[in-house]
Order: structure tokens, then C-alpha cells, then sequence
């Protein structure tokens, strides 16, 4: 007996994987955040599988569903938006299915962070500026770990993609500001990634705070920050790959003599 913990993808429902969508169309019983995922990806199930939202369900109610229907033998699709693995909730749906005898199944998807890169044309890793990125959120109602706290990770001035954080940049920008980084820094937002409505700002961490208000952007966006970020960055010759260097070789190419 198990569950299909599926990742819709961050809007998009064609941004779901074809493993994602059979699985989808199979469900007897589809559970799904009906806040987050689009509901025109939903259509796409069975016309006879029950249908439930879980935007006005606690933890104990959601489970206590699953529970009930796989073990009356029916298939059950919990889709959630993005990818489960990145601020999904799912551990805890699992630690009490696992309770009920219940296994599970994850099956990825598109990440919100991924999606807003793509919108912006970004390569958030770029040879000889960074080569990191940190996922991450910054610490408003819910806590982070001591050794997580945003001032911390931005030391290491690589780029940042922030998850939650909408109504919290003016912690955001301090917290950056005293790890070092610059007022120019760039910055992009991408509120509601691929959805109809997508809606992109391009800003510095200077004025972050001002444009996030002016925009009215208090959720459902993704914070991208660094250097990767710099709208300016594919005509500057400075930074390339060596993957496709005429003079670097590997297994399947033979270096080019200067």
C-alpha cells in the first residue's frame, strides 16, 4: 500500500513530468493544494477520480484521508506544487502515513527556482563568479537553525534563491548587507512563475525593499540574488565554460593545438 507524492511543477501544467501526468490520469483519488497547483492540471485527471483540496485541511485530516482510501484499494495522487523535496511539508504527511502501515512514492518536479530562472534567461551557476547555489528562505514566523541564518550563508557571496520571503526583504536586504554584499548587487523577482500572470522585476539590493511595494509583491515569489543575476552578463566576455573550451579536452573530444 502506498501513495504518489507528485510534484506538479511551479504553475505551467505542461511543467509537469510525463511520469508526474500518468500517474496523475490513473489516481482514483487526487489531494492537491489547491492554493498552489493549477487547477487546469487537475482537469487532467480521470473524470470519474475523486477530487479533494487540501488548502483548508490540517495535517491530521489530510493523512486520515489517505489513509482511508488506499486502504479501500484506491490509487491516491498527492500533488503538490513545485518539487516536494524543496519546502514541501512532506516529511511530516509521511511520518504518519508510515504510522498507518502506508508507503509512499515521490515523484519530482519542476522547482519554483528553476522556473523563475528559465523566465529571466539566468544561468544561476557561471564559471569564475559562482559556482553555488543556496536554497533558502529567511527566518520570519517559523525559525531557521542557528548555523542557517541568512547573514551566514550570504558570506559566501555566491547566489541566493529565496523561498518565502516576499514580506520579509527588508530583513532580506539588511542580513545581505552586513554579509558584504554591494547596494548594486542584482537582484531579480519573479512572482507567480509561469503562470499567465508571471510578473518579473529586475531590481539591486538597494532597492529591493522600494520595488517589491511599488510592485505590491507580498507572495507567491522567488528572490533571486547575486551576480548571476546581472541582466548585462551575456555580453561580457570574462566568463566562460570550459566545458566548451576549444583547447579543453575529455572523453569525447580531442583538444584543439594554438
Amino acid at each position: 500500500m502506498k501513495i504518489y507524492i507528485i510534484g506538479a511543477g511551479p504553475g505551467d501544467p505542461d511543467l509537469i513530468t510525463v511520469k508526474g501526468l500518468r500517474l496523475l490520469q490513473e489516481a482514483d483519488v487526487v489531494l492537491y493544494t489547491d492554493s498552489l497547483v493549477n487547477e487546469e492540471l487537475i482537469a487532467k485527471a480521470k473524470p470519474d477520480a475523486e477530487i479533494l483540496k487540501s488548502a483548508g485541511m490540517d495535517l491530521d485530516e489530510m493523512v486520515r484521508i489517505m489513509a482511508d482510501r488506499v486502504k479501500q484499494g484506491k490509487m491516491v495522487a498527492r500533488v503538490h506544487t513545485g518539487d516536494p523535496a524543496v519546502f514541501g511539508a512532506i516529511m511530516e504527511q509521511i511520518a504518519l502515513l508510515k504510522q498507518e502501515g502506508i508507503g509512499y512514492e515521490i515523484v519530482p518536479g519542476v522547482s519554483s527556482v528553476f522556473a523563475s530562472a528559465a523566465a529571466i534567461g539566468a544561468e544561476l551557476t557561471i564559471p569564475e563568479l559562482t559556482q553555488t547555489l543556496i536554497l533558502t528562505r529567511a527566518e520570519g514566523r517559523t525559525p531557521v537553525p542557528e548555523l542557517e541564518k541568512l547573514k551566514d550563508l550570504a558570506a559566501h557571496h555566491c547566489t541566493i534563491a529565496l523561498f518565502l520571503s516576499a514580506t520579509l526583504t527588508k530583513k532580506v536586504v539588511a542580513e545581505l548587507t552586513e554579509a558584504g554584499w554591494s547596494e548594486d548587487t542584482p537582484v531579480a523577482v519573479v512572482q507567480r512563475a509561469t503562470w499567465p500572470d508571471q510578473l518579473i522585476v529586475r531590481t539591486t539590493l538597494a532597492k529591493l525593499e522600494t520595488d517589491m511595494k511599488e510592485h505590491g509583491i507580498r507572495s507567491h515569489a522567488m528572490i533571486l540574488a547575486g551576480w548571476a543575476l546581472d541582466p548585462d552578463i551575456h555580453s561580457n566576455g570574462e566568463y566562460r565554460s570550459k566545458l566548451y573550451d576549444k583547447q579543453f579536452t575529455h572523453r569525447f573530444r580531442r583538444g584543439v593545438k594554438a
